[in-house]
């Protein structure tokens, strides 16, 4: 059902002023913040392995092994500070193309008992494709009794905004990112797609809440309601690459990439609506950077608690809980896979860095620091089990060209005293 509040989403996607992006900064109730006017210090980094083929994500198993996806369709692990020369055997086929790919991997969070490994990644083709979910036994380096427990309830075309982060909360239940299908002209059923974030009988652009083995959790905040897909648990995002959990006070961050500018932090609830595309801080892609709608903010939509303008890419975060850089204990790190604006548009793709995000015991943000890491493109972060910090970063430019092996996974040193 395409619920009234698309029809005066369809209105706002009209409006079209053209508007100057530091006018931008002084709409709405959140700061918008330009990432190369923060304060910065640059990372010392020490390389795991190196040579990974367009990587996408990264987890540990119990013991220390890492698993790592390669967008076009391939699993990695990394054993003993190696990477295995034969990829995991076993997976599903994958639609590799444009932002689409094998995306997110997680292991249960009894892996041990289990030997379950969760992944993420497009299914279809060019012209009708879909966000997956699936899982399998991890044994003798292959994937076994391979299953799909979640997929988005409609096909789409193109290969744009999948979304796809995994997060697992306290509960045993898993949160699943779902990015908004595309910019226009992509459209769905008439309109952009885009407007599928404010219809609740999609899956598209939204947080799902699933069970481990991808049944409805009964204490979804719609899983009553008729005309609502029972999985939905936030509605009104863009598309989230980032979800992080504070273990001291269960609170849910996301990060989501904005358009042409306009990324953001949000501190997500169920139930709750983040506005896009009705109120956003981003603007149509082109030189005449026409707003999306004439709103930042409006009633019954929840704000961001950081906004980015120029763009950041937000990728991925991590709440750090360990005691190897004691000064960040608490602090939330998000990857920016560009930072800032091209001085021209023949100018070279900015590098990226990693974000350091103080935050107060409201989740309120207090302070921003710049990490920079150099001329890499940071796509994933973690925390290891060692207590350290480790990124994954590819190319800036040849980031998404299979073959390139370009992408390595880094442990960042402490800062000497």
């Amino acid at each position: 059902m395409i619920r009234p509040a698309i029809m005066f989403c369809t209105t706002a996607l009209a409006f079209s002023q053209t508007v100057a992006a530091e006018e931008l900064i002084t709409r709405g109730p959140t700061e918008v913040v330009d990432v190369m006017d923060l304060p910065s210090r640059d990372l010392t980094l020490t390389p795991v392995v190196e040579g990974l083929d367009a990587p996408w994500a990264f987890a540990w198993l119990p013991g220390g092994d890492i698993l790592v996806t390669e967008q076009f369709g391939t699993l990695r692990l990394v054993q003993d500070g190696a990477l295995h020369p034969e990829p995991i055997a076993g997976l599903p086929e994958v639609f590799g193309s444009g932002q689409g790919g094998l995306l997110d991997v997680s292991p249960h969070p009894d892996f041990e008992g289990n030997r379950y490994v969760y992944l993420s990644y497009a299914h279809g083709t060019e012209e009708g494709n879909r966000l997956r979910v699936a899982r399998g036994q991890l044994n003798d380096h292959r994937l076994d009794d391979v299953e799909v427990i979640f997929e988005v309830s409609q096909t789409k075309d193109g290969s744009q905004h999948f979304g796809s982060r995994f997060l697992w909360l306290p509960d045993g239940t898993l949160l699943v990112s779902v990015g908004d299908g595309g910019n226009p002209p992509r459209a769905y059923g008439g309109s952009f797609i885009r407007e599928q974030a404010q219809n609740l009988d999609s899956h598209l652009v939204k947080v799902v809440r699933i069970n481990a083995d991808g049944s409805v959790p009964s204490d979804n905040p719609f899983a009553d309601r008729p005309d609502v897909r029972p999985e939905v648990w936030s509605y009104g995002h863009r598309n989230i690459q980032g979800l992080a959990l504070d273990p001291v006070s269960g609170r849910v961050f996301a990060s989501e990439h904005g358009s042409q500018g306009g990324d953001e932090l949000n501190r997500v609830e169920p139930g709750e609506n983040y506005g896009w595309p009705l109120a956003t801080y981003s603007v149509e892609y082109g030189p005449e950077r026409r707003l999306i709608t004439p709103h930042q903010a409006l009633p019954g939509m929840q704000d961001p608690i950081a906004v980015w303008s120029p763009r950041i890419a937000p990728s991925d975060q991590v709440i750090y809980t360990g005691e190897v850089y004691p000064d960040w204990t608490g602090n939330l790190f998000l990857t920016g896979m560009v930072v800032g604006q091209r001085p021209n548009p023949d100018a070279p793709s900015n590098p990226g860095a990693l974000l350091r995000v103080e935050l107060d015991d409201s989740g309120a943000v207090v302070l921003q620091e710049r990490l920079s890491i150099g001329d890499l493109r940071v796509r994933g972060v973690e925390q290891g089990p060692d207590g350290y910090l480790y990124i994954l970063t590819t190319d800036p430019e040849a980031f998404r060209s299979p073959g390139g092996f370009n992408g390595a996974l880094w442990r960042i040193e402490p800062f000497a005293e």
